[in-house]
């Protein structure tokens, strides 16, 4: 390679936007995904990007390869196959703790081969939550060593994370720059990196047996704790179990009052249902108006709601005369929710979501870095990882839940399930994964051949397909990969690559650098997303094998599996949706992450070194 090479103005400009792509992600003071938009926009009125090509990300093998996996996983989920996982998990552990961990992370990891971690996370939570209720480990003993698994997990197929999927498009654009006598780059076949994957999931196993597992027992009862019960709710937020009936008499000074500004009088209880007329509701919105008659369901201390009652004239009942088939467990109640990075509630408030009014749901307090906020929670904004506790109808609950943007932890009586299906999706399951061990067939089509089979047999419905994508993760990629193609045929890796070869000292061994190549990208990772730094980094690390006489797909691959080697920061997506229900600190994620991303990082080179 020409270290010499001189720095163009194509070059600037596409250094310049990765720059500006990092300080971007690293602030985040405008969405990711418009910040992708941007730099996708840019790359085409510079021209760096022909016309042609500049939208070819939203077609790209690597962006059906994340949808389809994510409907696979809904259609899988739909059919209860993580139920009867639940159930198996509890009845092979027999209550021992340490059984117990073991079969979640190996399942759990397992399951992240073919399916994306956010929504392997996504599924895991409610299940996690119910192996704690039913054996009193604590969600903090169990949630880090899942994630980790899953984490791990992903490396063992090459649709298991997104910086796999993205690899194989990486490899072939970069076929259009290698110098002449250069081998051409091969895409790697579905399970090319299952001995990594092993390894990683086999270390993880090992690490949370023998001492991982040790260092989350010193905060044990800071963390979440097992059972979702009405105690529950009391201790940790302060949140009465008891609901009482309030019957507005003529004299009440609420009469015409709005809910909302009911709410917010002195020593107002929680109010989660209201009767006007003949229509009762759980949930009912802010501007419902009170009445004569008008009866509202209150939740709080006996003594509180006594007082509320005497000063503001109400008939106060402990017989839930009118509202006790809304306050049936079976059929409502309180629950939590996380909120993932991927949220479109992020920055809003309550109010801006009209979550009453629009989805039935009464929420009741937001649990943020361990502290809880129980009033005024209607106008905090949200953030991403906020524990959100919530009152509603179950079925409420799960319609609202199947737009992505909170994640129910508390086990629940979920929506329409398709149990009868279960063999049916196996079955569309173990073909495509057939066919994708086919060298003839593109793991695209062997994985939308799947998702054909589920809509075709009913196992999914069309709708619920669409809302199994995480549509943000798919626009992010689909227009970051243009800046990858960017950094290759504008000649900006090389350069880079050249100049970082130039300042290396002479006769370092190719292991070095790709352990130091690693390091860069998780590092990277930690700032700019694990998509992001695959983006960046796989050119570079392509044109560094080059320069040192290194193996280019020996080196992209490094690339790409530490792109997911991040168990500590919430940039991502897995580690962020376990920090609020598990009670974790960054104290916590860096004790314990740490040694975890170090030995990642020195099993990926070893595994690497000895396939390639």
């Amino acid at each position: 390679m020409d270290t010499a090479l001189a720095l163009t103005t194509d070059m600037k400009l596409v250094l310049g936007l990765v720059g500006f792509t990092m300080v971007m992600f690293l602030f985040e003071r405008i969405r990711a995904d418009v910040v992708a938009l941007v730099v996708l926009v840019l790359l085409g009125l510079t021209g760096l990007v022909a016309p042609e090509d500049i939208f070819s990300g939203f077609s790209s093998d690597a962006v059906i390869n994340v949808i389809a996996t994510m409907i696979l996983g809904a259609g899988l989920d739909r059919t209860g196959a993580l139920n009867r996982l639940a159930g198996w998990l509890l009845r092979r552990a027999h209550g021992v703790e340490h059984r117990l961990l073991l079969y979640a992370q190996a399942v759990a990891g397992l399951n992240s081969a073919i399916m994306q971690n956010t929504s392997v996370t996504a599924l895991y939570l409610p299940i996690a939550s119910r192996l704690s209720a039913r054996t009193g480990v604590p969600l903090s003993r169990l949630l880090m060593p899942i994630a980790a698994a899953i984490i791990m997990g992903g490396g063992l197929t090459m649709v298991g994370n997104s910086p796999l999927i993205l690899l194989n498009d990486l490899l072939v654009s970069a076929n259009a720059n290698l110098p002449s006598g250069a081998a051409t780059l091969v895409p790697l076949k579905m399970f090319a990196p299952l001995p990594i994957g092993l390894a990683l999931l086999a270390a993880c196993l090992l690490y949370f047996h023998f001492w991982g597992g040790k260092q989350l027992r010193d905060d044990t009862d800071k963390g979440v704790t097992p059972a979702r019960t009405q105690s529950y709710f009391a201790n940790t937020y302060g949140i009465d179990g008891e609901v009482f009936e309030l019957t507005v008499g003529a004299d009440s000074p609420l009469v015409g009052m709005a809910l909302g500004e009911a709410e917010r009088l002195h020593g107002a209880p929680l109010l989660l249902a209201l009767k006007t007329g003949n229509e009762s509701r759980l949930s009912p919105p802010g501007d419902s108006r009170i009445w004569v008659g008008s009866v509202l369901g209150a939740m709080g201390p006996r003594q509180q709601v006594a007082d509320f009652a005497q000063n503001h004239f109400l008939r106060l009942s402990t017989r839930l005369r009118e509202f006790g088939d809304l306050f049936n467990p079976s059929r409502a109640g309180i629950s939590e929710a996380v909120i993932p990075p991927t949220s479109k509630f992020i920055g809003k408030t309550a109010a801006d979501l009209r979550l009453r009014k629009q989805q039935g749901i009464s929420l009741l307090a937001i649990n943020r870095d361990k502290e809880v906020h129980n009033t005024d929670v209607r106008t905090l904004p949200l953030r991403a990882g906020d524990m959100l506790v919530l009152h509603s109808i179950w079925t409420d609950l799960a319609d609202a839940a199947k737009s992505r943007d909170f994640v129910v932890v508390t086990d629940y009586p979920k929506g329409e399930q398709r149990p009868h299906k279960f063999k049916i999706a196996m079955v569309i399951f173990a073909i495509s994964m057939l066919l994708a061990l086919s060298s003839r067939i593109p793991t695209s089509i062997a994985l939308m051949t799947g998702v054909a089979g589920m809509l075709v047999t009913g196992v999914l419905k069309m709708d619920e397909a669409y809302a199994a994508i995480s549509w943000k993760t798919v626009f992010l990629m689909a227009c970051l990969i243009p800046l990858g193609w960017a950094m290759d045929s504008s000649g900006a890796a090389a350069w880079v690559a050249g100049h970082s070869i130039e300042r290396l000292p002479q006769g370092l061994p190719a292991w070095s650098i790709e352990l130091v190549l690693g390091l860069l990208t998780t590092a990277f990772s930690l700032v700019i997303s694990h998509v992001g730094a695959t983006i960046v980094m796989v050119p570079l690390a392509i044109n560094l094998a080059l320069a040192v006489g290194g193996n280019p797909t020996a080196f992209a691959l490094i690339v790409a599996l530490s792109a997911s080697n991040n168990f500590i920061t919430a940039s991502n997506p897995s580690v962020s949706m376990i920090t609020g229900p598990a009670g974790y600190t960054p104290r916590d994620m860096w004790r314990v992450g740490g040694p975890l991303t170090l030995a990642y990082t020195a099993i990926i080179v070893a595994m690497v070194n000895v396939l390639f």
